[in-house]
């Protein structure tokens, strides 16, 4: 009887999902529908799984238009976590969330999520990706957006902010409030579907569950020392410090925003972690110049080219930028920075700068950003394989000299 009742269920599942490949094939890449001859046309069907991977068409098109692919494997995505069997939905189930995936996942650069493909392509020096290597690739590119989302959201509650990528934060929109926090959660849970699903056969599945639950550690971890040392307590300077900065920004950003992507990528190609410690500490140092750019321009880029407006000095950040202040400066200047750091007051913030100008940090930033970059590219040129260090110097060309 429970056999019967099984297969009665998986067949149901198998039809169910077959349906939902037919209904969504015809929105994924409909550029190609009409500039690749060899595309899918509309009215075409899948009868079967192995369909997808025998028909290479199915992901047509050219490499350039990569973002597009890119956004197709979101919607499959999003689609089956929507008809996850596990959980029996309601349709204001399924609204809330796809209105909260929508409004949390998509919205950035995704450049974290692209590098994955990036990687692995660079990895497979030249060769044509195959369909299925489009997909799960992708696959782990958007696991990545997955988590950046679940940080962000509880990121904003715990900052209080205001706004995100150009719209107000998700906790602060109308009837979502505190629910904001479950949704977090639920982010965070969707990324083991998503490697179940597809992953699960692969040999290294487990190592992907690993490296995804170590990455969230670290990046948890990150930003309790952010949090305690920001926000916990009377506003205190004497805390900053470079050590500090360096710990902050390798846990809270590096991990999850350099290595991981060339990680899932290095595990796909059939690589050992293990045996690429130094490519992880080189990645380490790309993710903390990165962030030293980031406290750099929020006070000296032109506002238009960065598209916002910096609050690093008024929300009290430990930045790069105040931390080499407070090397450089000498008692009546350091009283200065402690009387006016971390003010939202405009006329604080431009004695902070002026202090800032007078103390020539943009000379020690742009001397730290040549010899940074020296460091880097000598560390990529030691790596054993030209593959390797294709990927981490497509990586370093990306953030070098950038603008915004």
């Amino acid at each position: 009887m429970y056999l019967q009742q099984k297969g009665r269920l998986l067949l149901t599942n198998y039809k169910c999902s077959l349906s939902l490949l037919n209904q969504i094939h015809g929105y994924l890449f409909p550029i190609y529908e009409k500039e690749e001859k060899h595309c899918i046309p509309k009215s075409q069907k899948f009868s079967s799984f192995s369909e997808i991977n025998e028909n290479n068409s199915f992901f047509c098109g050219k490499m350039s238009d990569l973002k597009s692919k890119f956004l197709g494997v979101y919607k499959v995505l999003k689609s089956e976590l929507l008809n996850d069997p596990d959980f029996e939905f309601t349709d204001d189930d399924r609204q809330w969330v796809e209105r909260m995936l929508d409004y949390n996942v998509p919205g950035g650069k995704l450049n974290r999520g692209l590098s994955v493909i990036d990687s692995y392509s660079l990895l497979k020096e030249g060769k044509e990706l195959t369909s299925e290597e489009i997909f799960q690739t992708s696959s782990l590119g958007w696991c990545i957006e997955w988590l950046q989302a679940y940080f962000l959201v509880l990121d904003d509650i715990m900052d209080g902010s205001h706004t995100r990528r150009g719209q107000k934060c998700w906790f602060r929109l109308p009837k979502v409030g505190m629910i904001a926090a479950n949704d977090g959660i639920l982010l965070r849970n969707h990324i083991p579907r998503i490697l179940k699903k597809h992953f699960r056969g692969k040999p290294y599945y487990v190592d992907l569950l690993e490296l995804f639950n170590e990455v969230e550690f670290q990046t948890a971890s990150g930003q309790m020392i952010d949090l305690i040392t920001t926000h916990f307590g009377e506003k205190d300077l004497s805390k900053y410090s470079l050590p500090i900065h360096r710990r902050i920004v390798q846990y809270k950003t590096a991990y999850y925003s350099f290595y991981l992507p060339v990680a899932c990528a290095l595990l796909m190609a059939g690589e050992n972690l293990d045996n690429h410690v130094n490519v992880k500490n080189i990645l380490l140092e790309m993710g903390i110049y990165f962030q030293v750019q980031d406290d750099y321009l929020d006070c000296f880029a032109d506002p238009e080219v960065l598209g916002k407006i910096g609050t690093d000095i008024q929300d009290f950040k430990c930045s790069w930028l105040v931390v080499k202040a407070l090397e450089h400066c000498n008692d009546e200047q350091k009283k200065l920075l402690h009387e006016n750091y971390g003010k939202d007051d405009p006329a604080c913030v431009t004695k902070v700068k002026a202090l800032y100008n007078d103390l020539k940090l943009e000379d020690v930033y742009l001397e730290y950003e040549k010899s940074t970059y020296e460091k880097l590219i000598n560390s990529i040129d030691a790596q054993p394989t030209k593959a390797v260090q294709a990927v981490l110097k497509s990586f370093l060309a990306k953030i070098y000299k950038r603008q915004k």
